[in-house]
């Protein structure tokens, strides 16, 4: 069987950014933070005070009651995601394509806010009994499972978990379930709802959160910001999105993951170079090709530094050309949704001709010397895109992009 060429036809994003995927864009291109003093919980018990959560979030605007019962945050997240790109897509299911298209999503932490409102009440209040929606609502694939449900496709549907790589890999698979022939098409992405004390604490006692905002390269970087949202793509042929005459954002060109077998939360610039030639091996591009890359770029000292090192391993002289940004300087780090956000973000930006910028950039750092884009997104127009993904446990996931003439 001949390989398929897969294009990403629909895309639809919930984030700090706003709820849907044209203040997300907004948002991105005027370089506008979505970190603000957290809400969800009393920010007296923990350190740092700051996050990009989902504001004025309504379920109800979304769900009825029974079904928001049934569904964790980071579930419905992904499921609104989902509902947009299908719709931006125009992708029609019929019998046949539900039997071939594949649901993948990726979620490093589940129903993190349901299962810390169940120990609460368990151990710190002694309420014996248990939520009877608890399982459903903390198993990562909640929202992998509702889709299915709503949508009627019956085609492979499952949940990747590999930390903050989780939705690259998602995607990724989805890529090549579609591009050797096993699958027609594929809702892939993925979300997280990380806004409970305990996960808090938990990151809280990593010390790496910023107790401020997130400053990805820049010298005075202080550490990530924690982030939440959905992002959820619509994966096709090429042939079929030509043949229905669907708008086509980019093609997904190339996928390469890789391990660090280094260490648990520090990362390796060999590892996360690997996966990056992976990608671009997959892709079939050269250096020269890549116009953007959107950066890992956590805004951690350890992190910035070695991505700066990695892409140099791999691009060469082509790195003082290339235009490089993270995006989590805005909608903060997302975890297990982060590289479906970030997907959104590249595959818009080379449609639209706009890069989005590193915000709240302020000293330069030599040891990140690399064309960050600071401040203000940068008209131009690319033929190639790298989305970079490295998760703790040594764990990397590129994805690589080309534009459809």
């Amino acid at each position: 069987m001949s390989i398929r060429r897969v294009v990403i036809t629909g895309v639809g994003v919930i984030s700090a950014l706003g709820c849907k995927r044209e203040s997300f864009w907004e948002a991105l291109i005027a370089g506008r933070p979505g970190i603000h003093p957290i809400q969800g919980v009393d920010r007296s018990l923990i350190r740092f005070q700051y996050g990009a959560e989902v504001r004025n979030y309504n379920p109800l605007l979304h769900f009825d009651e029974r079904e928001a019962s049934l569904l964790d945050h980071f579930a419905q997240f992904g499921v609104v995601a989902a509902r947009e790109a299908i719709a931006d897509s125009g992708i029609e299911f019929t019998p046949e394509l539900k039997e071939r298209t594949a649901i993948v999503t990726g979620s490093c932490a589940g129903g993190q806010a349901t299962e810390d409102e169940g120990f609460t009440a368990l151990y710190k209040n002694n309420v014996p009994r248990v939520n009877p929606f608890t399982i459903p609502r903390i198993m990562a694939n909640g929202a992998a499972s509702r889709i299915s449900l709503e949508q009627g496709i019956t085609g492979p549907t499952y949940t990747v978990a590999t930390a903050c790589s989780s939705s690259n890999h998602a995607i990724g698979q989805a890529f090549w379930m579609i591009r050797n022939g096993l699958v027609d098409a594929a809702v892939t992405g993925g979300s997280e709802a990380i806004f409970s004390l305990g996960f808090l604490k938990a990151w809280e006692a990593m010390r790496v959160v910023s107790p401020d905002t997130c400053r990805p390269f820049s010298k005075d970087r202080r550490g990530l910001i924690l982030g939440e949202g959905g992002a959820m793509l619509i994966l096709e042929t090429l042939e079929a999105a030509r043949g229905r005459g669907a708008k086509i954002y980019a093609e997904v060109a190339g996928f390469g993951m890789s391990s660090d077998a280094y260490h648990i939360t520090q990362p390796s610039a060999e590892g996360a170079a690997r996966a990056i030639r992976l990608a671009m091996a997959d892709a079939g591009i050269s250096p020269e090709q890549i116009g953007y890359i959107n950066a890992h770029g956590t805004a951690t000292p350890a992190n910035d530094s070695t991505e700066t090192q990695a892409i140099r391993k791999c691009l060469g002289s082509q790195a003082d050309r290339v235009a490089v940004s993270s995006t989590k300087s805005m909608h903060g780090h997302a975890l297990g949704a982060a590289g479906a956000i970030e997907a959104v973000a590249t595959v818009l930006a080379m449609h639209c001709g706009v890069l989005p910028p590193t915000a709240n950039y302020t000293i330069p750092d030599p040891a990140c010397d690399l064309d960050i884009i600071p401040n203000i997104a940068r008209p131009r127009e690319v033929e190639c895109a790298l989305s970079n993904s490295f998760a703790f446990g040594g764990l990397n996931a590129v994805l690589a992009f080309r534009k459809v003439s």
